[in-house]
Parts: structure tokens; sequence; C-alpha cells
């Protein structure tokens, strides 16, 4: 079971993102959506209407596949303490 306070981070990151404006890097934003693809669960093919994007997004996935739902939280907010709220 996920600790809540993992849980409260993760979450904490994840509206941070939401509400963050300024433009992010293709690497940075593909490796967020892995690990958050991979915290909640959701294994569904990428949505995107442009084939590149979904190789992109399933190749970033695919990278990150192994990691348990726990440790993808905790580098979703590693990632953005590291990259997005040092700025």
């Amino acid at each position: 079971m996920i600790n809540e306070d993992l849980h409260k981070r993760f979450n904490d990151a994840v509206n941070f993102v939401n509400d963050y404006t300024d433009p992010l890097p293709a690497d940075l934003l593909l490796k967020l959506y892995a690990y958050f693809k991979i915290a909640n669960k959701n294994f569904d093919n990428p949505g995107s209407r442009t084939p590149l994007i979904n190789a992109f997004k399933a190749n970033a996935l695919f990278q990150a596949k192994r990691i348990s739902i726990e440790e993808a939280m905790e580098k979703y907010v590693e990632l953005v303490e590291k990259e997005l709220k040092t700025l």
C-alpha cells in the first residue's frame, strides 16, 4: 500500500505541473508522462493523433516499464523538484 505522504507529495507535484505555464523540454515531458501513467496504473496506448508522438510516448513507457507504482510516484516527485521547482 502506498503511504499517505508519498501519495500527497505525488498529487502536489502533479498539480504543480498542471499549473505550470512555461514551455517544458520534450524529454522532461516524456519522463513525467511515463511516471504518471505507471503511478496511475494506466497502461492504455497513447492517444495522440500524431503517430510520431505516440511512438515517443510508447518508448518512454517502455523504458520505465520495470518500475513499481511507488517508484514511479517517487521519480515523478523528484523530477518535478529537481527540474521545475529550482527554476
